[in-house]
């Protein structure tokens, strides 16, 4: 059975920091790209980023230089550190892992923005 836990959200003042963590069982993690992805209210879910078995990652545009995706493959483990935080930042953040036609989905953490 495969697993993604989330962990590590939670409220931060606008420009502080957050490092959310996705713990994944049940698949074979270095074989997998994983993300992160997030979905405010009233909006479709959007990619944050992404980062694939050999490292290499993207991001999307309103990140880039504020957020970093990073992986663990000895302890199956996929972080997103989230610096200089922005009110539009605030959405439940959902963990993701893809191989081919294989996709699979976290539970999501939320993580909210404000002063």
């Amino acid at each position: 059975q495969v697993r993604l836990v989330e962990s590590g959200g939670g409220l931060v003042q606008p420009g502080g920091s957050l490092r959310l963590s996705c713990a994944a069982s049940g698949i074979i993690f270095s074989t997998y790209t994983m993300g992160w992805y997030r979905q405010a209210p009233g909006k479709q879910r959007e990619l944050v980023a992404t980062i694939t078995s050999g490292g290499s990652t993207t991001y999307a545009d309103s990140v880039k230089g504020r957020f970093t995706i990073s992986r663990d493959n000895a302890k199956y483990t996929v972080y997103l550190q989230m610096d200089s935080l922005k009110p539009e930042d605030t959405a439940v953040y959902y963990c993701n892992a893809a191989l081919g036609y294989y996709a699979y989905w976290g539970q999501g953490t939320q993580v909210t923005v404000s002063s």
